[in-house]
Parts: C-alpha cells; sequence; structure tokens
C-alpha cells in the first residue's frame, strides 16, 4: 500500500561534541530543519489585485503549498477549495528568501473577511494561536459542524495499533527526536497519509492541506492520529476539516476537552501500549470487543 509521506529532506547534519559518562568525543548529529515561512496572498479582480501579508510561522521546509492550503482552511480565511486559484513560492532575486516566501492567488472577485478575524497570525513552531486576540477569535465554525453523524464503529486492537503505524513512518522524528507528525488513517486502521513538521500545528495543516488538494474534505471516515499532546488549536483544526476522531499520543489539554464535546468529536489521549484514556466519546461511537 502506497503511503503519501513528505517528500523533501528534513534533517540536516551537524558536528557536535558528545558526552557520555566523563568521556566526551565528536558526534556527526541529525537536527530538525526550522525556517521561517511568509505567507502572502493576493485577491481582488484582474484589474486590480491586493496583496497582504497574512502570516509568518516557524515550520520544517517541505509540503509549503499543502502546509498553506491547510492554513488558510483551518483558519477560516477559505470555505471552499475552489477559492484558491494558485499557491507558489515567491519569485525573490535571493533564492533563499523566495523558498521561504509563498504567494496564495485567490479567485478572482472573492475578498476574504480578514478585518473580522481579530486575530495576529504571527505563529511560532510550538504554538499555533500565540498572538490570537481572544479564544473566541478562533473558535472558528467549522462548515461540517452541522453534518448529521454518522455511525462509527472501531475494533480495539485497531485502536491500539495505531500509535505504532504512525511511529514506523515518522523517518524525521526517528533520525531527530525533535519533530512532531500527525497521521490520517480509515476505518481499518490503513495509514493514508503522514507529516512531519517541528510545529504539531503545521504538521496538521499540511496533512489538510493535502485534503484540499486531493478534494477529500469532509474526513468524515477518517481518525486522526497525533504524535503528541492534543492542543485546543489541533482539535479546532481538525473540527474544521470534519474529523470525527483524534487519537493522541500524549494528553489533552482542558480547551481541547471542551472544544471536542462542542464538535462532538471522540477524543482519545495516552495511547500507547495498548491503552488509551477516552476523554469524550462523540455520538454514535463505538469500540467493539470493548468490555
Amino acid at each position: 500500500m502506497k503511503i503519501n509521506t513528505l517528500k523533501y529532506n528534513s534533517v540536516q547534519k551537524i558536528e557536535i561534541i558528545k558526552v557520555k559518562d566523563n568521556t566526551s568525543f565528536p558526534y556527526t548529529d541529525d537536527i530538525s530543519v526550522e525556517e521561517p515561512l511568509e505567507i502572502r496572498i493576493s485577491f481582488g479582480s484582474e484589474s486590480y489585485r491586493e496583496t497582504k501579508n497574512l502570516s509568518v510561522t516557524m515550520r520544517t521546509p517541505g509540503n509549503d503549498r499543502e502546509l498553506t492550503a491547510g492554513f488558510l482552511y483551518t483558519e477560516g480565511i477559505i470555505e471552499d477549495p475552489k477559492q484558491i486559484r494558485n499557491v507558489q513560492h515567491a519569485q525573490e532575486a535571493c533564492s533563499r528568501t523566495s523558498e521561504n516566501v509563498i504567494i496564495v492567488e485567490l479567485a478572482e472577485g472573492f475578498v476574504p473577511q480578514l478585518m473580522k478575524t481579530d486575530r495576529n497570525f504571527y505563529t511560532t513552531s510550538s504554538c499555533g494561536v500565540c498572538g490570537k486576540g481572544s479564544i473566541e477569535s478562533i473558535r472558528t465554525v467549522s462548515a461540517f459542524h452541522k453534518l448529521e453523524k454518522e455511525k462509527i464503529t472501531l475494533n480495539l486492537e485497531t485502536i491500539y495499533q495505531l500509535s505504532e503505524k504512525l511511529k514506523s513512518f515518522q523517518d524525521n522524528f526517528s533520525a531527530t527526536g525533535g519533530i512532531h507528525a500527525s497521521g490520517i488513517f480509515d476505518l481499518e486502521g490503513n495509514l493514508l497519509a503522514v507529516r512531519e513538521d517541528v510545529g504539531r500545528h503545521n504538521a496538521l495543516d499540511k496533512l489538510i492541506g493535502y485534503a484540499v488538494f486531493t478534494d477529500q474534505l469532509p474526513l468524515k471516515h477518517k481518525i486522526l492520529v497525533l504524535s503528541g499532546r492534543a492542543s485546543f488549536e489541533l482539535v479546532q483544526k481538525a473540527a474544521m476539516a470534519g474529523i470525527p476522531v483524534i487519537a493522541a499520543i500524549g494528553a489533552p489539554s482542558s480547551l481541547a476537552v471542551d472544544l471536542a464535546k462542542e464538535f462532538d468529536i471522540t477524543l482519545l489521549g495516552f495511547l500507547r501500549d495498548n491503552r488509551f484514556n477516552i476523554y469524550h466519546s462523540g455520538t454514535n461511537f463505538e469500540i467493539k470487543n470493548l468490555i
């Protein structure tokens, strides 16, 4: 089975001094690459296009088009993939700069309601909601929130296998120990796509951007597996994509649990070593073989 994985080199080799017990020695180490990505949007009529700087996010280079599309979609700036006409890196004089600037051309006549967002879109790799005006300003209403909840039935053994399956495709984490992953699985536990990034929210935006470009939204029969903790921002992004089940290898935050209940998303945490906690069981969700 072909898995859609990260295609770019996200690891850099550096020379360090390694210390063990009472000795030190030269060592070639692998570290995660982290660089800024500036997102610009172009919108308006053919006769007059306006360009605005929207966000700077610290990310692992690679899958930048997916990251950008996923970011615009999960933040509610676009509501339909057709509102994106083109996404490409800027044609700057310096090649290094152009790799870190991406421009989104929105469809002719579509004007995003940026003034209503009340947000400061400077984000860091550790926190996707840093700088935003208030919690209320990021409670973006999902286009799929009112869809009728369908029956979701998972085998217990399928759930137990999710974390190990995700880990087996985390090549960059294995090399560096410093990168997050988000994976999409079907209800039989097959891994369909995975994205890695130094920022957990970027990894998920890349994954949802992949779904945007492949016309898979809403992801209503899919499971999202997170390599770390489940934060408010990740649950919010999952809700925007119509994901009904989230399984995190780490712990959820209190706001993540609250939002999962608000959007009726099944939220599992501490998924490892044949155990997990159920923080919210969504409507029509069932686990087979669970006593």
